[in-house]
């Protein structure tokens, strides 16, 4: 049955049906095939009950903080600042995509949102510059993936909520392990930019001057860090007011820099309202689809499947790795996240894997996704901001190397759990 569900929901993605119409079709099609319809006129209170959810607040606060990080024009000047710091490395302003997709990251909860503002503000230099086109624009796609690990996080959030975790630790149990992604994206620029030098691009003429000028400029995002996550460790504010925190304090930077302009405030209402109701109906119909798979006790079978094969608890975790890159290729990954945890993570549990640790590893696995054809949708974002045009093949292969490196994360977290753990365990176990 399970099986059956899974090769519906790739026939219609094949087909370019929406993701949350596939998610409804489904759900209704579950219940009228095996209850004749009597659960779908509870859909409207289950809905409703599921809308209230306090932490579900939080997802349109973290939008809405990154629409304003960007039409502020703090990302531009974030990015300046970063490319005085790390052009001397091997690879250029490469290393500024990572560094500032990693600062960008740790204030708006969004892969997409990330890519798409620091590539935006980067794409000039490839020409400006003589960079490789591929690789230049495939850091941008794979540093834009941070957005989803970094804390905070909205799919970490989503997780948090699917399983019932404590959003606080998986927040904690995503910092270290966001910052050694980060430094294996920049190592694999680093060898591919010593293994065709021709590849980096011209370097930028700095000095510790000129540098330490740039100074200000990282402080807005990184002050709009300790805000958002200090507020939430320091017991001041739970996860979703720490968000609202965040969204005032980038008023006042945006009224601080002067930008702060009732179109800009149009804008980034109106870019939070479609992103925010495009992720709900999705959350909404997954959700229900969870409900209706509960119902028929598709999750039931899989652990009394998965109880008969026999497996050790890595080769279970091997097993759901090639099964998540597998279908990262072909599905969204919040859409992913939805339909999957619930299903898989009561397994996961008796398997005795952490709940914690498992939220940082699926997050890494959401964010291979990403950037794996044919539907990455991080490929689609970069492609878009192309103002010459060109082959999509471009940024796909571009971002293959740092799939490599996505997937040394993952045997990294394998190999010593203590990675996503140790932060969690130092302050809250």
């Amino acid at each position: 049955m399970a099986l059956g569900i899974l090769v519906a929901l790739m026939l219609m993605v094949v087909a370019a049906v929406p993701v949350a119409a596939i998610l409804g079709i489904l759900s209704f099609g579950l219940d009228s095939l095996y209850f004749g319809g009597r659960l779908t006129p509870a859909i409207g209170e289950f809905v409703w009950d599921k809308s209230k959810e306090f932490i579900l607040v939080a997802v349109p606060m973290f939008i809405l903080l990154g629409e304003i990080m960007l039409r502020a024009g703090i990302a531009q000047r974030m990015y300046n600042a970063v490319a005085q710091w790390l052009s001397w490395l091997p690879g250029g302003l490469m290393h500024a995509n990572i560094g500032s997709c990693a600062i960008f990251a740790a204030s708006s909860g969004s892969s997409v949102a990330t890519a798409a503002t620091v590539g935006t503000v980067a794409y000039p230099q490839i020409e400006r510059r003589a960079y490789n086109e591929r690789l230049f624009l495939g850091s941008l796609a794979a540093g834009g993936t941070l957005g989803i690990l970094i804390p905070p996080s909205i799919n970490l959030i989503l997780y948090g909520l699917l399983t019932d975790s404590s959003v606080p630790e998986l927040y904690l149990a995503g910092i270290i392990p966001g910052i050694i992604l980060s430094t294996l994206f920049m190592a694999a620029i680093v060898v591919a930019c010593l293994w065709r030098r021709d590849w980096g691009g011209a370097r930028i003429e700095t000095n510790w001057r000129a540098r330490i000028r740039t100074l200000p400029d990282l402080v807005p995002p990184i002050l709009l860090f300790v805000v958002v996550v200090g507020s939430i460790y320091a017991g001041v504010a739970t996860p979703t007011e720490a968000a609202s925190v965040g969204v005032c304090f980038a008023l006042l930077l945006s009224a601080w820099t002067r930008t702060l302009k009732l179109s800009m405030l149009r804008e980034a209402f109106e870019g939070t309202m479609r992103t925010t109701a495009m992720i709900m109906l999705i959350i909404l119909a997954a959700v229900f689809l969870n409900f209706v798979l509960g119902f028929i006790g598709v999750t039931q079978a899989m652990i009394n499947f998965m109880a008969e094969l026999g497996l050790t608890a890595l080769e279970f975790m091997v097993l759901l790795v090639i099964f998540y890159l597998i279908l990262g290729m072909f599905m969204e990954t919040l859409s992913m996240m939805l339909t999957t945890v619930p299903v898989i993570f009561p397994i996961v549990v008796q398997m005795g894997f952490d709940p914690v640790w498992f939220g940082v590893m699926i997050t890494v696995l959401m964010e291979t996704a990403l950037i794996t054809p044919p539907i990455g949708v991080n490929l689609y974002v970069v492609q878009g901001i192309r103002s010459r045009g060109g082959k999509f093949n471009d940024v796909a292969y571009g971002a293959l190397p740092f799939v490599v490196s996505m997937l040394v994360m993952v045997v990294l977290l394998i190999a010593y759990e203590d990675l996503a753990l140790y932060l969690p365990t130092l302050v809250y176990r």
